[in-house]
């Protein structure tokens, strides 16, 4: 045992309690599979915290028929129809727009979900600016606790074979989906007991209601499949809780983590979906720099997510790569991801949150490797330290289930490998190009990527930060303006606003700009056979003059109509571009650069050789205004062709969504009957199912780029 502990509560845990027993559960099968159990035997209440869940999950999977229904939904609906004094609190993460294509579709208004009298199920948006409840719990009578990385959503469950033609891996939908890798921790006693006190703590917050604990009973409700690897084990809960509201800031998580990396002495194993933490990765690049540090072997997966992931939290994970790999004097780092080689195409989708020091500390948990996990989303891990050679021995057998499953050998191979390379390092370079294995992960990105992606700051900040603040982050100032200079500005802005108020109350100005005279101006323009050219003409030039696109997205939207308006809305937007471009092309790079930035000017170097995907990306990831992205284009004499290919595709989504849902919600609202609602649905549906369009083709471009 060591002279010191790394686990001190009060310091970089909440908690530090004892559990009769705790199993560590492997992969969606295992975890599922113990949750049927558990949700089965519920009679009080059942408590689960989710950054995502699904209704339509299946449980068990290739199993012969229960008594119990399989969809997690339906076996909610069960329980609770032959229990009364059973309640079921469901708490989700109210998520950005960003994630809608891959959520169940207004899960609010579901069958599944519908209020009724013991099923509560709300969306818990009570989190600060571009922050998420992240945290993956689920307790059951304040007598068992889930606790770990995995969601009950559609896309988790997994068997510890990943097999490549496993039907059973198959989402509500019908969709089959890669092999995903994750774990959860299964807990008793006095942790499930505060994790249920960290529930209605939750809950309380989002709602206002104040959850009573569950009435104690002595029946032992333990999934009789689940074997415990500890007994009568001290448990850590470590948390994230971002500053809210008032709600102090809590980052017991991050400092537990650069705790047990200053403790390691022989070996530090991660297993986490992101690495991005620059804390976490200066701590690590201490430890490899150290003569006498351990051994570092971190397992990530080979691509993260989709296509707007690899092109963000992808090139953070190669910028903090680079700095581990630069410390590594003493060649003591292994990198890896899990390989696969009968799944061709596709990859292990790695989501687990794990990290194994020496034999002796053990954390499971949701918080990732990255810097929003440990101060601006909400997070919950449990840790264990090893009191006793048990243990430690504990500890030490489930890296190596971890390694066997990774390396597809069998215990005994695994332990003679080991001895026979006295290295886990040495064991994975020599296993390098077996069909099965940790291979070496290479995280050099495309230096156009890499020039084209913002900084940690916006994708992957560390603390909640405005978001007016967090918009200024998007567009680079060099330098102060003046305060007199800033004065004269203000007092001219000023004097043009008093001068419209005045025009406006002493002119006739105001009788003119009526809502009737205008609808009938639009009436006219709109029987005019110059209308197209007009709109599109005032549209570009206003783009070029760096009026807000939203805003003139939305203006034409509610003027002519969804279709005329998105036809006006994209040849203005491609018009206004091709200006902007042209104008760049004449000013010419030194003008632009005065005008853009440092920021931009380094942009710009990275447009001119990468085509098409280059400027899509600067039109998904807001790196700039619309005005400047064209000018920068034009003066890094980029083809017009991929220029107007890459725009084109980069802000058609965007702009259907505007015009055609705004223009169909305004007659829905105006004229709310069955017909408009319809249609107002259809809409919905036609433009969710372009926006997947477009993502599925985003990903298989950059699958082949």
């Amino acid at each position: 045992m060591r002279d010191t502990n790394i686990i001190r509560p009060g310091e970089n845990c909440w908690r530090y309690l004892n559990a009769d027993r705790a199993a560590l559960l492997v992969d969606g099968e295992n975890y599922f599979a113990a949750l049927y159990e558990a949700i089965k035997q519920a009679r009080y209440a059942v408590y689960i915290l989710a950054w995502d869940i699904d209704s339509r999950l299946s449980l068990i999977r290739g199993e012969s028929p229960t008594d119990y229904p399989a969809e997690l939904g339906e076996l909610i609906h069960k329980v609770l129809a032959e229990r009364p004094e059973l309640n079921v609190y469901i708490l989700n993460w109210d998520w950005a727009m960003l994630y809608t294509l891959e959520r169940e579709w207004l899960p609010l208004f579901r069958p599944s979900w519908k209020k009724q009298a013991r099923l509560h199920y709300e969306l818990d948006g009570k989190c600060p600016f571009g922050g998420s409840q992240h945290q993956k719990i689920v307790v059951i009578d304040d007598k068992i606790a889930f606790c770990g990385g995995i969601d009950p959503g559609k896309h988790r469950w997994d068997t510890r074979q990943h097999a490549p033609d496993d039907q059973r891996r198959m989402d509500p939908d019908n969709v089959v989906y890669p092999p995903f890798h994750d774990m959860q921790m299964l807990v008793d006693g006095d942790v499930a007991k505060s994790l249920a006190e960290l529930a209605r703590e939750r809950w309380h917050k989002a709602t206002g209601q104040q959850l009573q604990q569950a009435p104690h009973y002595q029946e032992d409700i333990w999934p009789a499949g689940v074997k415990p690897d500890f007994r009568k084990v001290n448990i850590a809960i470590a948390r994230t809780m971002p500053e809210f509201n008032d709600q102090i800031e809590v980052i017991e998580i991050e400092t537990l983590y650069l705790d047990a990396i200053a403790a390691a002495e022989n070996l530090i194993y991660i297993e986490n979906q992101y690495f991005t933490s620059w804390k976490v990765a200066e701590v690590l690049a201490q430890r490899l720099m150290d003569s006498e540090g351990p051994e570092v072997v971190i397992v990530c997966p080979k691509m993260t997510g989709g296509w707007l992931e690899q092109h963000t939290m992808d090139v953070l994970r190669s910028r903090v790569s680079r700095r581990l790999c630069d410390a590594d004097k003493h060649g003591r780092l292994r990198i890896c991801y899990p390989h696969h080689e009968a799944l061709g195409e596709m990859y292990i989708s790695l989501h687990s949150k794990l990290m194994i020091v020496d034999n002796t500390f053990l954390r499971v948990g949701s918080a990732n490797l990255s810097n929003r996990s440990m101060g601006l989303d909400s997070e919950c891990d449990l840790a264990i330290e090893a009191e006793n050679d048990d243990q430690q021995q504990t500890i030490k057998a489930f890296r190596h289930s971890l390694l066997c499953e990774h390396l597809e050998l069998e215990a005994s191979e695994l332990e003679n490998l080991l001895a026979e390379h006295s290295s886990l390092l040495k064991l994975l370079d020599a296993r390098e190009n077996f069909p099965r294995t940790l291979r070496s992960l290479d995280c050099e990105i495309d230096d156009s990527i890499d020039g084209l992606t913002p900084t940690a700051d916006y994708i992957d900040p560390e603390r909640p930060v405005d978001s007016v603040a967090m918009s200024r982050k998007l567009v680079p100032i060099d330098e102060p303006k003046s305060p007199k200079k800033q004065i004269i500005i203000t007092a001219l802005v000023l004097l043009a606003v008093i001068a419209l108020t005045a025009l406006w109350k002493w002119t006739p100005i105001n009788e003119l700009l009526t809502p009737e005279n205008l609808k009938q101006w639009i009436s006219t323009l709109n029987n005019n056979p110059f209308t197209p050219v007009i709109v599109i003409t005032v549209f570009a030039i206003a783009g070029l003059i760096a009026i807000p696109l939203t805003l003139l997205v939305v203006t034409v939207a509610i003027s002519f109509g969804a279709w005329p308006g998105s036809i006006y809305a994209i040849a203005g937007s491609l018009l206004s571009a091709i200006l902007g471009y042209l104008a760049g092309q004449w000013l010419g790079r030194r003008s632009v650069s005065k005008m853009a930035g440092s920021k931009l000017n380094r942009l710009s170097k990275r447009l001119a050789n990468h085509g098409v995907m280059a400027i899509i990306t600067v039109r998904i990831i807001p790196v700039a205004p619309f005005t400047l992205i064209n000018l920068v284009a034009g003066a890094s004499h980029i083809k017009l062709k991929d220029f107007i290919l890459g725009t084109l595709f980069g802000m058609l989504p965007g702009i259907l969504a505007i015009t055609v849902f705004a223009n169909s919600l305004i007659r829905a609202v105006q004229q709310p009957e069955p017909v408009e609602i319809a249609v107002f649905i259809l809409v919905v549906l036609a433009i969710g199912s372009i926006m997947y369009g477009v993502k599925k083709w985003l990903n298989r471009i950059s699958a082949d780029t």
